[in-house]
């Protein structure tokens, strides 16, 4: 399948290794670090990752979005029906279900010894091999016909991020990652150098009603900046599939509050693996991996935004004002 118009990829060996959970020239660092008043969470280096598990992983993994992709594709636009699962903006429908049935039956069947922790059907199965499942991220998308929803699968041992898919079943791209590189459809991604702030596009979900209710004047305030100071600021709610989005180029930073460890966790990896930033944010100074922060900054290679350090400083640190944990 041909890549997307206007992606950066190439198709060599080796990339150079690029730094994992760095920012403003600091290292990586396996402590939370705390930095006015909010905490910068990193995951551990993944230099020594076995490379042959990580890709046997990221196949299974994709196996498992292939299997599901038809469900949702043959569902899509065809009169959804939904319901509520916590309010009337958090919705859930029977291919939700049905898709990380299909996922999870797959993954466990390849890796019996392992779990998996899926955002309908919570954990099932155990082992220091954690799958982190996603079956629709974005089905307010879905059920209103709006082509910007995905699959979301990522494979952690003990907390470190092995593999990830992020399987977009309308426009049939699928984004992977394992212990070296990024693939769309198969090929690696690498991006080129991120435009400044002013020339650069980001996504967001950010406000939602429950941030509005939260931060209040501040959301508003903050987004009021973003829409500012950028060249365009899009909500597409979905994260993983704006993670995969920066991955690829098209996206130069998304940034959110509020995420569970299924929306972001594949879409972390690929934003490293093709040489980007992911940064999760915490209200406490616990030594957990990024990927299970409430809060996070993802930037493309060599993109360095201001005005989005200075809104996680302002909306992390009134919030832990507020009495916030994580």
């Amino acid at each position: 399948m041909a890549p997307r118009s206007g992606v950066d990829i190439v198709c060599h060996e080796k990339s150079p290794e690029h730094p994992i959970g760095t920012r403003n020239g600091m290292k990586p660092f396996a402590r939370a670090t705390q930095r006015l008043g909010w905490w910068l969470v990193s995951t551990e280096n993944l230099d020594t990752l076995d490379i042959a598990l990580a890709a046997r992983l990221r196949s299974i993994a994709l196996d498992a979005a292939r299997l599901a992709a038809p469900i949702l594709r043959e569902a899509f636009r065809s009169g959804v029906s939904s319901e509520n699962k916590t309010n009337a903006h958090d919705l859930v429908t029977d291919f939700d279900r049905r898709s990380e049935t299909v996922i999870r039956d797959h993954l466990l069947a390849a890796e019996p010894d392992s779990g998996v922790l899926g955002e309908e059907g919570g954990k099932v199965g155990e082992g220091s091999l954690q799958w982190i499942v996603d079956p629709i991220d974005g089905t307010s998308n879905f059920t209103h016909g709006v082509a910007f929803f995905c699959i979301s699968i990522a494979a952690a041992l003990d907390g470190v991020l092995l593999a990830g898919v992020v399987l977009d079943p309308i426009a049939e791209l699928e984004f992977t990652a394992d212990a070296q590189h990024a693939y769309l459809n198969g090929r690696i991604m690498a991006p080129s150098q991120r435009p400044e702030q002013l020339h650069a596009n980001i996504m967001t979900d950010y406000p939602s009603a429950e941030a509005l209710a939260a931060d209040g004047e501040t959301a508003l305030q903050e987004f009021g900046s973003w829409v500012s100071s950028f060249a365009t600021v899009r909500r597409k709610v979905s994260a993983a599939l704006a993670l995969a989005h920066v991955a690829a180029g098209w996206c130069d930073a998304t940034i959110g509050f509020d995420t569970k460890i299924w929306d972001v966790s594949a879409g972390a990896l690929l934003v490293r693996r093709s040489g980007g930033q992911y940064l999760g944010y915490r209200y406490d100074d616990l030594e957990l991996p990024a990927q299970e922060a409430p809060c996070f900054l993802a930037l493309g290679p060599g993109a360095d935004y201001p005005v989005l350090d200075q809104s996680i400083s302002r909306i992390i640190g009134e919030r832990m004002a507020k009495g916030f944990d994580s």
